[in-house]
């Protein structure tokens, strides 16, 4: 009877980590499987910049569209102003200070439209390491340079849209947390929702 316990007891200790994996591995395919389906998405969300050397959070709110590969962000509140993304081309409207400032958008700028990110996850194991992988919460980190950012916090959904949360780390330490809400799939976003004309006394700033 004690030779069959310790039997089960080794063969439990031995399959756990096997179990583990396969558990790591469909939480990556879950996320990447659901954006295979996904043609745009649209919802509201919640931004959270920890910045840790003036030990401060800001909170944004707004809303986002993505029709790959335009993407467009509304922040609102005090400081309202939107984000334009058109392939490499980045545009922020400062609607307060009545401004339009264009720039490359590329890898090292994901800074500017952290939210963004959000269209690298249909190749998570291409372009980043999965350093964790549990139900609660993905780790990853860019297998090549995206700017200051140092990892990846992802905390999934069980909707249909597999994300619940994001945070993103950089080098600093600075933090900045996204929580995405009422997010809608495959509406059949128009064109002309990512379409931008500056004011004509606005002042347009190109970096």
């Amino acid at each position: 009877m004690k030779k069959i316990s310790a039997i089960f007891f080794l063969l439990s200790f031995l399959l756990t980590p096997v179990l583990s994996v396969h558990a790591e591995e469909d939480q990556v395919a879950k996320i990447q499987k659901a954006y295979e389906g996904i043609k745009d998405i649209k919802g509201n969300f919640v931004q959270k910049s920890f910045i840790k050397d003036l030990k401060r959070t800001d909170t944004y709110n707004g809303r986002f569209f993505i029709k790959q590969p335009k993407m467009k962000w509304e922040y609102t509140g005090e400081r309202t102003q939107v984000i334009y993304v058109k392939g490499n081309e980045i545009i922020i409207y400062q609607k307060k200070e009545n401004q339009v400032i264009k720039s490359k958008f590329d890898r090292a700028t994901y800074g500017q439209a952290p939210i963004s990110l959000l269209v690298g996850f249909a190749n998570i194991r291409e372009e980043f390491d999965v350093i964790s992988n549990t139900p609660a919460r993905v780790v990853l980190k860019p297998k090549t340079p995206m700017g200051n950012v140092e990892r990846i916090e992802i905390t999934p959904s069980g909707t249909a849209f597999p994300i619940k949360s994001l945070a993103i780390i950089d080098n600093l330490s600075n933090r900045v947390e996204i929580t995405l809400k009422d997010v809608k799939i495959n509406t059949g976003l128009k064109t002309s929702v990512f379409n931008f004309t500056p004011p004509k006394d606005a002042a347009v700033l190109e970096q």
